[in-house]
Parts: C-alpha cells; sequence; structure tokens
C-alpha cells in the first residue's frame, strides 16, 4: 500500500529535521534490517537509497559483518554509539538464511545479536521469477543455477519465520512486494520509522483532538464531550477482524489472521503492536483497495439502535461534542457514521495507514479524555467495553461500560474492571446492548442503566447527576455512634477533644474516601527483606488537604497522617487558597468539623471553582446539617457542580449552633473564656 504524498521530499524533510535539531529530543537509534533472498536487489536498491536519502540522517551498510568490521562490537555497539553521538539510522543488507536447490532444508545465518539490535526489518517480497532472472542477469556475482519454485519455497520460508521471530522480539516488520516505486516506498518507510516515536505520536493524537474541539463551529463552545469506542462499544463485531475477512474474500483465497497473530504475540496491545497492526495493512493493499475494503465493512455492520437514537439526539446540542476514538480503523468507521447520517456531528480519531500520522493505543484513549476534561474544561462521558478502554473511563467524569452477549465479550474485562473498581477508584454504570445480555459483575458493583432512562441522560448530557449519589455518611453505622460519642461528652476538651476528632478523620478517609478515589499500588520494601506491594491514594501527590480553620484542623491533620504525600493548606478564608495549591492537582479535601447552613464551605468551593473548573472538590465533615442538603447554597452546589462529594460521620436535624463555652471550636483548644 502507498503511503500517501507528503508535501516535501523525505529528502528535504530530514535535511531541515537535521538542521533544526540533530538527535530529537525522544530519539531512540533505529536500525533498519533489508532482508531478502540473494538476486532480490538489495544492493542495486541500496545505491538508489543512498542517492535519495544522503548521508545526513542515515548510514547503509552491506552486512552487519559491515559493522562489525568498522565499529567493535558489531551492531549492539554501532546503536551505542549512535545514540551518543550522531543520531543516524543505520539501514542493514541482511541475510536470513542461505538455501542450496536440493538440500531439504537451508542455513540460517542470522544470529541472536541482530535480532536484540535491529528495532525494524523489512523484507524484499520480489517475484521469484524476476529473481531468477535477475540472478540469471548477474554478470557481477556468480550464482548457482536456481529453479523458480525453489526460490519461491526460500522466500516462503524466509516470509514465516521472520515474521514470526519478530512478533517475539518486538521488532517491526513489513513485506516489501511491489516492484514498482519501490525506492520511493521504502524511503517513505525509512522516514517513518525514523521519526515517529510513540511521544511524537501522542503529540499527533492531541493536535488532532484540539483540532476537532477548534473547527467545531459553535458559540459559545461545547462543555459536554461524549466519547465512544467503536468495535464491540457501538456495533457488535471487530472491523479489523472483519476488514481480514473481506480482504481474504475479495482475493479468493484464504488470508491468515496476522492481525490476530501480533495482539497475542509478547507485544500484545503495545505502541509497538498498533504500529505493526498498521504496516500489515499497508502491506496487504494498495490505498484504492484498502479504501474499497474499508467501504464493504463500513455497509457489513449496523450501529445498536440506542447509540444511533442518542447520537441523533445530540445532533441538535451544540454543547455536545461526540468523538468516536478507536484503536482499529478509522477510515471505517468514518464510513459507518456517514452511512447513518452523523458524519457532521460525531467526529472519529482513528489510525490504520501511516498516511493518518498516529495510531491510537489505550494509553493515547486515556490521555485524549484527560485533555478533554482538564484543558478542554468539558464534562466527558466515556463509553467502552474492553481492557483497552479502561484507562479512558477511569479518566471521564462518567464511565460506561457496554455489556453485549456473553459470546461477544472481550474475555479479559471481567478481571480487568473489577481490579479497575476494587483498586483505582472506577466508578462506572454498565449498558446491556441488547438488553437482554447478562449483566457484568453484579449491578451493585456496576450499577445498571438505560439509554432510556431521564436521570441517566440527562448526567450525560447535562452533567447533573443527583446530589445523592455523591454524598457518603455513616450516621448509623455502630463505628460513627462510638466516634460521636467522645465529640458530644461536654467533660472532653483541649487535647482529648482533638484526638477524638482525629480518629473521625482517619475513620472517614480509611471507611469512605478510599472507594471514591481508588487506591493505586507501588513496590516497598518489606521486613522480611524483599520488595512487596503497598498502596496509597489515588493521585495521593496531586490531592490537597484543605483544613477549614480553627474547627477542622484536627481532622485534617489526621487525614493527613493517613496521606502523607498530600499537600497541606490552613485556611481561614477562601481566599486563603492560591492558584499554586491547585496547580496540577487532581483533588480538593476541604475537611472542617461541622457544616450548619454551608455557606461557609459553599464560598470556598465557589473561590476554588473560580481557579479551577475541573478539579475534584470532597468535603469531609464531622457532622452535617441535613437541611442543608435539601435546601440553601450547599444543597445547589452539590446539585450542579458534578465534581463535588460530601463525606460525612453524621447527619443531623438538630440545628443547634454552638457559641461561646457550647462552640467545639474553643472547646478543641480551651478558649471558650474568649468568647
Amino acid at each position: 500500500m502507498t503511503l500517501g504524498a507528503l508535501q516535501e521530499s523525505p529528502t528535504n524533510l530530514c535535511d531541515a529535521r537535521t538542521k533544526a535539531n540533530s538527535i530529537p529530543n525522544d530519539f531512540k537509534p533505529i536500525v533498519v534490517g533489508v532482508y531478502g533472498i540473494p538476486g532480490c536487489g538489495k544492493t542495486f536498491l541500496f545505491n538508489q537509497l543512498k542517492l535519495e536519502l544522503g548521508e545526513n540522517c542515515y548510514e547503509f551498510y552491506e552486512g552487519s559483518q559491515m559493522i562489525a568490521s568498522l565499529v567493535p562490537g558489531g551492531l549492539a555497539a554501532f546503536q551505542k554509539l549512535d545514540e551518543e553521538h550522531n543520531g543516524k539510522t543505520a539501514v542493514v543488507a541482511g541475510h536470513f538464511m542461505f538455501w542450496q536447490e536440493g538440500d531439504q532444508v537451508g542455513q540460517r545465518v542470522y544470529t541472536r545479536n541482530d535480532l536484540n539490535t535491529f528495532t525494524n526489518i523489512l523484507y524484499l517480497d520480489i517475484p521469484a521469477k524476476i529473481v531468477a532472472q535477475c540472478r540469471q542477469n548477474d554478470t557481477l556475482q556468480s550464482r548457482s543455477t536456481t529453479s523458480v519454485e525453489h526460490l519461491r519455497n526460500w522466500q516462503k520460508v524466509e516470509k514465516i519465520e521472520l515474521r514470526d521471530l519478530c512478533c517475539q522480539h518486538s521488532i517491526l516488520f513489513s513485506l516489501i512486494s511491489s516492484t514498482l516505486m519501490l525506492p520511493n516506498k521504502i524511503t517513505r518507510l525509512l522516514y517513518d520509522f525514523r521519526y515517529h516515536t510513540e511521544e511524537d505520536n501522542l503529540r499527533r493524537a492531541e493536535s488532532r483532538l484540539d483540532d476537532i474541539v477548534v473547527r467545531y463551529n459553535c458559540q459559545p463552545a461545547p462543555d459536554v464531550a461524549l466519547v465512544m469506542d467503536g468495535d464491540r462499544t457501538l456495533v457488535v463485531p471487530d472491523t479489523g477482524m472483519l476488514f481480514w475477512k473481506t480482504l481474504s474474500n475479495s482475493k479468493s483465497r484464504d488470508e491468515d489472521n496476522l492481525l490476530k497473530a501480533v495482539f497475542s504475540s509478547p507485544m500484545g496491545y503495545s505502541y509497538t503492536a498498533f504500529r505493526q497492526a498498521t504496516l500489515l495493512y499497508e502491506e496487504a493493499v494498495d490505498d484504492h483497495e484498502f479504501d474499497i475494503i474499508c467501504e464493504k465493512v463500513a455497509l457489513t455492520v449496523t450501529m445498536h439502535p440506542e447509540f444511533v437514537s442518542l447520537l441523533r439526539l445530540v445532533a441538535d446540542q451544540d454543547h455536545v461534542l461526540v468523538i468516536v476514538v478507536t484503536c482499529g480503523l478509522g477510515n471505517v468507521w468514518d464510513k459507518i457514521l456517514a452511512i447513518e447520517g452523523l458524519s457532521e456531528r460525531v467526529k472519529v480519531i482513528g489510525g490504520g495507514c501511516i498516511a493518518d500520522g498516529f495510531i491510537v493505543t489505550a494509553s493515547v484513549k486515556a490521555t485524549l479524555v484527560s485533555r478533554l476534561r482538564d484543558v478542554h474544561h468539558m464534562y466527558v462521558s466515556a463509553f467502552g467495553d474492553s481492557t483497552l478502554d479502561l484507562g479512558m473511563l477511569g479518566e471521564a467524569h462518567e464511565a460506561i461500560v457496554i455489556v453485549g452477549e456473553e459470546h461477544t465479550r472481550s474475555m479479559t474485562m471481567e478481571k480487568d474492571l473489577l481490579h479497575a473498581i476494587d483498586n483505582d477508584g472506577l466508578w462506572a454504570s454498565q449498558v446491556l446492548l441488547p438488553p437482554h445480555a447478562s449483566p457484568r459483575l453484579d449491578t451493585t458493583k456496576l450499577p445498571q442503566v438505560q439509554f432510556t432512562d431521564k436521570e441517566f441522560m440527562k448526567s450525560i448530557l447535562c452533567h447533573c447527576k443527583p446530589a445523592s449519589l455523591r454524598i457518603v455518611h455513616a450516621t448509623d453505622r455502630s463505628a460513627a455512634k462510638l466516634l460521636m460519642t467522645l465529640m458530644r461528652d461536654a467533660m472532653v476538651a483541649g487535647p482529648a477533644l482533638r484526638k477524638a476528632h482525629g480518629k473521625v478523620g482517619s475513620y472517614l478517609v480509611i471507611e469512605f474516601l478510599t472507594g471514591m478515589i481508588g487506591l493505586e499500588e507501588y513496590t516497598i520494601p518489606h521486613v522480611q527483606g524483599h520488595q512487596t506491594s503497598g498502596f496509597r491514594l489515588r493521585h495521593e501527590q496531586q490531592t490537597t488537604i484543605v483544613a477549614l480553620m480553627h474547627g477542622g484542623e484536627p481532622m485534617a491533620l489526621s487525614v493527613n497522617s493517613v496521606f502523607w504525600l498530600t499537600m497541606f493548606v490552613h485556611t481561614t478564608q477562601p481566599s486563603d487558597i492560591k492558584p499554586h495549591h491547585l496547580h496540577k492537582q487532581r483533588n480538593m479535601l476541604l475537611v472542617d468539623l461541622v457544616v450548619n447552613s454551608g455557606k461557609s464551605v459553599t464560598e470556598f468551593i465557589q473561590h476554588i471553582r473560580s481557579l479551577d473548573t475541573t478539579v475534584r472538590i470532597i468535603v469531609i465533615a464531622g457532622v452535617v446539617q441535613a437541611q442543608s442538603l435539601s435546601e440553601g447554597v450547599f444543597s445547589q452546589a452539590l446539585e450542579h457542580d458534578m465534581n463535588l462529594s460530601l463525606v460525612a460521620l453524621h447527619l443531623s436535624n438538630n440545628q443547634f449552633t454552638g457559641k461561646g463555652t457550647t462552640d467545639t471550636g474553643n472547646c478543641l483548644f480551651n478558649t471558650t473564656q474568649l468568647s
């Protein structure tokens, strides 16, 4: 498949990049092996590539032995030298095996060091008839006469074994089978290999997202984003698998599912694996045929009617941005949405071709959702079905797991989803498509919702989930009754009362807050001398504890003793919270002893929102007047701010407000005589 036209020639682009920065900051030395049976034209190709690419960015070697003669230590030493000094890409002509006609097997001549050093391998799959003719016409080298059939078998064995070895060693592999424009095609591949890094890939995907947001011609700008996976979320089948099946049918021959082999290899679902998948599409078809196959695939799939109805509903709502972010073929999803008449309102971020400029991985999905949330300040609802979607589900304000029938579901999702809920703080709902499908996990851990549920639709389109779902308290628990006893005892004051309040703070965050935010695992040294797993609050270093003085200090200090890595801030008024207290923070914990009307704590919330519209705010309180949750400014804040929650020990219907000797704040510090 051709790679798409570039505005400038690769040589000029390479020269320009070299002048600007001879070694890019994220550059990793690239060593490309060019393989093919003797007589396939490697030497002729190298001469053309040298003229086309020059020597500013690339160095060409006729075999790894040539490098060994020039650089002690061979390929590995060259790679280290390249990394430290010249930043050039090595292109090495190699031999995989030699095979005399008549021998049952060929002699493999590749080395383990080759596999440990090559980052990419291109195989010149020139038709055996052409190779035989070239061998016969070559007057510079004396080669034995070899039948076309033997050359064809030789190539077949090399292609199968090389492809498998590359999968096992995370080496990008591609067949180059067209003799037309061969140097031009390889030139563009070499340029892509050199400059396409994982960091650059992410920047390109982010740029695509930013372009979508900028080009969304609505005023005011949208404040809600729906981010959806494609395959097995919006439709039942995997369109990538359908592509290969359709391609096999169109060529009237069996086509091995090489895509499945890549993702089941040690590469897994890594950046390298998705890059390899792109090369598979590139080698299988040309641009024109690729587009035809994508069109055929799009015509064979049907979107879930529930999603079609949802997307048509939001088509008239300018405040909602809808994006399909797919690890699969972006071209297929462009066509599926066009068939449904949704392409004007639903945009696609996906790869599949080198010309797309980027691939979509699980980490890219998660980063794009967090970018919509933190950079573009949108309320994000994410929809996905598999382990690859868990990252973006975790970054979204609202996470919806799409659950299909059991025979179509991701096999690994159940375990990974449970881990994300129990350990990573994922709060998610599930939608069954079709409605008669059996739920994942249970409906307590993963509540079931429906697109026909007005409250659910309101939560994702207007981001106003009922505040009651974001309020947790221990009022009727035995622990709360014990802890409240010392707090109510008029004989307890000063250090003893502060200690009692500290126990409340520790209890609330251990029992409730860890479930709200989640935990993350990290490595700690075990007392027996080995390494083991420990846990801490998720995003603990990006969490700020705000003590609302002076009644909230004992609880706040206790919270800080549980979460050592958090930032701690004393405040007496909202303006004490400065922009640097919020910089790159994910959670703000406002700790106060009592919330009466909620007026004071609401002023703090409003001030924080004037500085940061997306940071998660959790109010932690000992006692909360129940009426403040049903009326007044605090109730309104909870109703309209989806990133605001409350954790309390006790909800009280008693509207008594302490004063002087009955003021708990004074009792905490023995300052009752001052009032």
